[in-house]
């Protein structure tokens, strides 16, 4: 039976064998059709996936903040032939703050079998290392950009934090890293502890928990260009 693939990709410069099983190799190898964010990374990865693998052979749609709804439809229509296909994100694992989340909706609603491949996410990892509760969290996505909504946002956090013990996890663009790292140790109150989680699975991993007060105490790790992910606990 034809299948959509989530087929989950390294987060950085790792090594393929270093973060993905020997099985997914076996699964993209079987497959001729790839619903992708970008050809040329897509290209990239499958090469370093499979030195030998014939690019040329495959299809590739591509799938981003312009896609529209008509062309979403149309990138399944492979599956309807009888064929199989993958679905790949730039990093990390597909559909999870990630635009593949339509094709998934999308083929769900066709009652196409969707199989999600095991491989590294971000989110999840610096869960595991950050000490915080991995019984009750949210990923908020990327915080407000405003100044004043973003403060309240994370006033809002972190009473969330205090009252239900919930981990708050979030985003920022590789630019705007240092600022809202030290946006968070001017609102937050001494106690609230604090993670960084940056370059995850790579050679220059760096993921530290501490309180906002302990923070205070010592110098911010270079976070430019660096992809992190911010969490609050309790």
């Amino acid at each position: 039976m034809s299948q959509l693939f989530l087929i989950p990709v390294t987060l950085g410069e790792t090594p393929v064998s270093k973060v993905l099983p020997a099985y997914n190799r076996e699964v993209i190898l079987s497959l001729r059709h790839f619903i992708v964010e970008n050809v040329r990374t897509a290209r990239r990865f499958l090469k370093q996936t499979e030195a030998d693998i014939n690019i040329d052979d495959l299809t590739f749609f591509t799938l981003n903040k312009h896609t529209s709804r008509e062309e979403l439809s149309g990138f399944l229509q492979p599956i309807s032939e009888g064929f199989s296909m993958g679905l790949l994100s730039e990093a990390g694992c597909p559909a999870i703050a990630d635009p593949g989340a339509d094709v998934v909706a999308l083929a769900q609603q066709k009652r196409i079998p969707v199989r999600p491949l095991v491989g590294p996410s971000s989110i999840l990892l610096s869960l595991m290392a950050s000490g915080f509760n991995g019984q009750n969290f949210a990923f908020l996505g990327y915080l407000p950009i405003d100044s004043e909504q973003r403060i309240k946002t994370l006033k809002t956090l972190e009473q969330r934090t205090i009252s239900t013990n919930q981990t708050q996890i979030f985003i920022e663009t590789p630019y705007r890293n240092k600022a809202l790292a030290e946006t968070i140790l001017k609102t937050a109150k001494p106690s609230t502890r604090f993670c960084i989680a940056a370059d995850i699975t790579l050679e220059t991993e760096w993921i530290q928990t501490r309180s906002i007060a302990d923070w205070k105490k010592t110098k911010l790790p270079d976070l430019s260009k660096k992809p992190c992910i911010f969490l609050l606990g309790k």
